[in-house]
Protein backbone atom coordinates (compact mmCIF):
# COMPACT_ATOMS: atom_id res chain seq x y z
CA UNK A 1 0.00 0.00 0.00
CA UNK A 2 1.16 3.42 -1.21
CA UNK A 3 2.20 5.88 2.20
CA UNK A 4 -0.29 8.16 3.56
CA UNK A 5 0.34 11.31 5.49
CA UNK A 6 -3.04 12.11 6.89
CA UNK A 7 -1.59 15.24 8.86
CA UNK A 8 -0.41 17.04 5.84
CA UNK A 9 -3.27 19.40 6.28
CA UNK A 10 -5.21 21.59 8.62
CA UNK A 11 -8.36 23.16 9.05
CA UNK A 12 -9.54 26.17 6.94
CA UNK A 13 -11.75 28.99 7.54
CA UNK A 14 -14.83 28.76 4.54
CA UNK A 15 -17.09 30.86 2.85
CA UNK A 16 -19.59 30.65 0.20
CA UNK A 17 -22.09 27.51 -0.91
CA UNK A 18 -21.63 24.35 1.04
CA UNK A 19 -23.88 21.30 0.68
CA UNK A 20 -27.28 21.81 2.90
CA UNK A 21 -27.02 20.65 6.55
CA UNK A 22 -23.02 19.59 6.61
CA UNK A 23 -21.49 23.10 7.91
CA UNK A 24 -18.79 22.32 5.39
CA UNK A 25 -17.31 19.20 7.51
CA UNK A 26 -18.31 17.20 4.43
CA UNK A 27 -15.56 18.73 2.42
CA UNK A 28 -13.07 18.35 4.50
CA UNK A 29 -13.30 14.67 5.36
CA UNK A 30 -9.53 12.56 4.83
CA UNK A 31 -11.18 9.46 3.91
CA UNK A 32 -8.25 7.07 5.67
CA UNK A 33 -10.29 4.47 5.58
CA UNK A 34 -9.49 4.08 1.87
CA UNK A 35 -6.11 3.90 2.30
CA UNK A 36 -5.77 0.32 1.92
CA UNK A 37 -7.19 -0.03 -1.83
CA UNK A 38 -4.42 2.70 -2.90
CA UNK A 39 -2.08 1.02 -5.40
CA UNK A 40 1.95 1.33 -5.00
CA UNK A 41 3.16 4.62 -5.91
CA UNK A 42 1.21 6.54 -7.89
CA UNK A 43 3.06 9.35 -8.96
CA UNK A 44 0.04 11.41 -11.09
CA UNK A 45 -3.15 11.51 -8.76
CA UNK A 46 -6.68 13.02 -10.49
CA UNK A 47 -9.35 13.13 -7.86
CA UNK A 48 -12.83 13.61 -8.76
CA UNK A 49 -15.15 15.26 -6.07
CA UNK A 50 -11.98 16.01 -4.02
CA UNK A 51 -13.44 18.29 -1.28
CA UNK A 52 -10.75 20.57 -0.14
CA UNK A 53 -8.10 18.36 -1.26
CA UNK A 54 -6.98 16.76 1.97
CA UNK A 55 -6.99 13.01 0.57
CA UNK A 56 -4.90 13.63 -2.65
CA UNK A 57 -3.21 15.77 -0.66
CA UNK A 58 -1.67 13.20 1.87
CA UNK A 59 -0.89 10.24 -1.34
CA UNK A 60 2.86 9.89 -0.14
CA UNK A 61 5.31 9.94 -3.51
CA UNK A 62 2.93 11.66 -5.57
CA UNK A 63 4.58 14.31 -7.42
CA UNK A 64 1.71 16.18 -8.99
CA UNK A 65 -2.12 15.77 -8.16
CA UNK A 66 -5.13 16.74 -9.77
CA UNK A 67 -8.37 17.69 -8.14
CA UNK A 68 -12.26 18.24 -9.36
CA UNK A 69 -14.96 19.79 -7.23
CA UNK A 70 -18.05 21.16 -8.23
CA UNK A 71 -18.47 23.30 -5.01
CA UNK A 72 -16.44 26.70 -5.30
CA UNK A 73 -15.35 27.15 -2.07
CA UNK A 74 -14.13 23.58 -1.46
CA UNK A 75 -12.40 23.98 -4.74
CA UNK A 76 -10.46 27.50 -3.45
CA UNK A 77 -9.46 25.19 -0.64
CA UNK A 78 -8.33 22.49 -2.54
CA UNK A 79 -6.32 24.38 -5.07
CA UNK A 80 -3.89 25.66 -1.43
CA UNK A 81 -3.14 21.79 -1.14
CA UNK A 82 -3.08 20.30 -4.92
CA UNK A 83 -1.40 21.16 -7.73
CA UNK A 84 -4.45 21.84 -9.65
CA UNK A 85 -8.18 21.93 -9.34
CA UNK A 86 -10.87 22.72 -11.52
CA UNK A 87 -13.90 23.58 -10.85
CA UNK A 88 -16.83 22.29 -11.87
CA UNK A 89 -18.61 18.60 -12.78
CA UNK A 90 -16.49 16.06 -14.40
CA UNK A 91 -18.49 16.41 -17.93
CA UNK A 92 -17.63 20.14 -17.67
CA UNK A 93 -13.85 19.86 -17.19
CA UNK A 94 -12.74 16.99 -18.77
CA UNK A 95 -11.17 18.89 -21.92
CA UNK A 96 -9.23 20.67 -19.41
CA UNK A 97 -7.87 16.92 -18.42
CA UNK A 98 -4.04 15.74 -19.82
CA UNK A 99 -5.08 12.24 -21.48
CA UNK A 100 -3.23 9.05 -20.98
CA UNK A 101 -2.05 10.90 -18.13
CA UNK A 102 -2.55 9.84 -14.66
CA UNK A 103 -1.64 6.78 -12.70
CA UNK A 104 -4.23 7.13 -9.93
CA UNK A 105 -8.02 8.47 -10.33
CA UNK A 106 -9.92 8.53 -6.93
CA UNK A 107 -13.28 8.76 -6.87
CA UNK A 108 -14.35 8.70 -3.59
CA UNK A 109 -18.13 8.78 -2.72
CA UNK A 110 -18.51 10.02 -5.94
CA UNK A 111 -20.49 7.85 -8.93
CA UNK A 112 -23.76 7.85 -6.76
CA UNK A 113 -24.11 11.62 -7.40
CA UNK A 114 -23.73 10.95 -11.01
CA UNK A 115 -26.89 11.37 -13.45
CA UNK A 116 -24.70 8.70 -15.92
CA UNK A 117 -22.12 6.66 -13.84
CA UNK A 118 -22.19 4.18 -17.16
CA UNK A 119 -20.92 7.11 -18.80
CA UNK A 120 -18.08 8.30 -16.58
CA UNK A 121 -17.12 4.93 -16.33
CA UNK A 122 -16.76 4.81 -20.07
CA UNK A 123 -15.23 8.37 -20.53
CA UNK A 124 -13.00 7.94 -17.61
CA UNK A 125 -10.80 5.73 -19.33
CA UNK A 126 -9.50 8.14 -21.48
CA UNK A 127 -7.69 9.50 -19.14
CA UNK A 128 -5.58 6.76 -17.34
CA UNK A 129 -1.72 6.06 -17.94
CA UNK A 130 -0.48 2.58 -18.77
CA UNK A 131 -1.08 0.54 -15.75
CA UNK A 132 -3.31 3.15 -14.00
CA UNK A 133 -6.23 2.71 -12.05
CA UNK A 134 -9.50 4.00 -10.27
CA UNK A 135 -10.18 3.70 -6.57
CA UNK A 136 -13.72 4.45 -4.86
CA UNK A 137 -16.47 3.98 -2.87
CA UNK A 138 -20.17 3.76 -2.99
CA UNK A 139 -22.99 3.20 -0.18
CA UNK A 140 -24.48 -0.27 0.26
CA UNK A 141 -27.96 0.66 -0.68
CA UNK A 142 -28.30 -3.12 1.40
CA UNK A 143 -27.44 -1.77 4.26
CA UNK A 144 -29.89 -3.50 7.07
CA UNK A 145 -31.32 -0.80 8.57
CA UNK A 146 -32.36 1.36 5.34
CA UNK A 147 -34.17 -2.51 4.58
CA UNK A 148 -35.50 -2.63 8.25
CA UNK A 149 -37.25 1.00 7.54
CA UNK A 150 -38.09 0.17 4.17
CA UNK A 151 -39.94 -3.40 4.73
CA UNK A 152 -40.80 -2.51 8.59
CA UNK A 153 -41.53 0.91 8.95
CA UNK A 154 -42.59 1.41 4.69
CA UNK A 155 -40.02 4.48 4.91
CA UNK A 156 -37.19 5.94 2.89
CA UNK A 157 -35.93 9.03 4.90
CA UNK A 158 -33.75 11.59 2.76
CA UNK A 159 -30.84 12.88 5.39
CA UNK A 160 -28.09 15.46 4.72
CA UNK A 161 -25.43 12.37 4.69
CA UNK A 162 -24.88 8.57 4.48
CA UNK A 163 -26.88 5.80 2.37
CA UNK A 164 -29.97 7.88 1.64
CA UNK A 165 -28.55 11.59 1.21
CA UNK A 166 -30.68 13.86 -0.68
CA UNK A 167 -28.39 14.33 -3.19
CA UNK A 168 -27.87 10.95 -4.76
CA UNK A 169 -28.75 9.53 -7.99
CA UNK A 170 -27.55 6.18 -8.49
CA UNK A 171 -28.08 3.45 -5.61
CA UNK A 172 -26.02 0.20 -5.68
CA UNK A 173 -25.56 -2.93 -4.27
CA UNK A 174 -22.17 -5.01 -4.03
CA UNK A 175 -23.70 -7.13 -6.76
CA UNK A 176 -24.99 -4.66 -9.11
CA UNK A 177 -22.18 -2.27 -8.45
CA UNK A 178 -19.61 -5.11 -9.91
CA UNK A 179 -21.80 -5.44 -12.77
CA UNK A 180 -21.49 -1.69 -13.57
CA UNK A 181 -17.84 -1.85 -12.80
CA UNK A 182 -17.11 -5.43 -15.33
CA UNK A 183 -20.04 -4.12 -17.78
CA UNK A 184 -17.85 -1.00 -18.12
CA UNK A 185 -14.88 -2.69 -19.28
CA UNK A 186 -12.60 -2.70 -15.91
CA UNK A 187 -11.20 -5.73 -14.22
CA UNK A 188 -11.87 -5.80 -10.17
CA UNK A 189 -8.54 -5.66 -8.05
CA UNK A 190 -9.68 -5.01 -4.90
CA UNK A 191 -13.94 -5.13 -3.66
CA UNK A 192 -15.05 -5.24 -0.17
CA UNK A 193 -17.55 -4.06 2.52
CA UNK A 194 -16.72 -1.19 4.98
CA UNK A 195 -17.56 1.43 7.70
CA UNK A 196 -20.32 -1.09 9.00
CA UNK A 197 -21.03 -3.26 12.24
CA UNK A 198 -24.13 -5.26 13.42
CA UNK A 199 -24.73 -3.74 16.53
CA UNK A 200 -28.22 -2.51 18.72
CA UNK A 201 -27.19 0.97 20.14
CA UNK A 202 -29.72 3.30 21.33
CA UNK A 203 -31.14 5.27 19.04
CA UNK A 204 -34.95 4.85 18.20
CA UNK A 205 -35.85 1.21 16.74
CA UNK A 206 -32.16 0.17 16.91
CA UNK A 207 -33.46 -2.66 19.07
CA UNK A 208 -35.49 -4.43 15.74
CA UNK A 209 -32.90 -3.05 13.07
CA UNK A 210 -30.47 -5.11 14.55
CA UNK A 211 -32.34 -8.11 15.43
CA UNK A 212 -33.67 -8.14 12.17
CA UNK A 213 -30.31 -8.08 10.66
CA UNK A 214 -28.92 -10.88 12.77
CA UNK A 215 -32.19 -12.65 11.51
CA UNK A 216 -31.41 -12.42 7.57
CA UNK A 217 -27.88 -13.43 8.08
CA UNK A 218 -28.71 -16.57 9.51
CA UNK A 219 -31.68 -17.37 7.54
CA UNK A 220 -29.88 -16.93 4.45
CA UNK A 221 -26.89 -18.99 6.09
CA UNK A 222 -24.50 -16.12 5.83
CA UNK A 223 -25.17 -15.13 2.12
CA UNK A 224 -26.78 -11.57 3.47
CA UNK A 225 -23.67 -10.69 5.77
CA UNK A 226 -23.04 -7.67 3.52
CA UNK A 227 -26.09 -5.96 4.69
CA UNK A 228 -23.74 -4.63 7.80
CA UNK A 229 -21.69 -2.30 5.54
CA UNK A 230 -22.33 0.84 5.14
CA UNK A 231 -20.20 1.06 1.90
CA UNK A 232 -18.33 -0.93 -0.71
CA UNK A 233 -14.64 -0.23 -1.78
CA UNK A 234 -13.02 -0.87 -4.65
CA UNK A 235 -10.17 -0.63 -6.97
CA UNK A 236 -10.28 -1.27 -10.73
CA UNK A 237 -8.17 -1.41 -13.68
CA UNK A 238 -9.40 -0.60 -17.52
CA UNK A 239 -9.18 -3.60 -19.92
CA UNK A 240 -6.93 -2.90 -22.93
Amino acid sequence: MVGFNPTISGPLERDGRVKPGHDGWYYRQQRNDMCAFLPENPRRVLEIGCGEGRFSAGIAGAVETWGIEPNAAAAEAAATRLHRVLTGRFEDVADQLPRGYFDLIVCNDVIEHMTDHDAFLRDIRDYFADGGVLVGSVPNMRNYKVLFDLLFLGDWHYRDSGIQDRTHLRWFTAKSLRRSLTDGGYRIEAFRGMNGSLSPGRAKWAWPRFLFGCALIGLTLGAARDIVHAQFGFRIAPLK
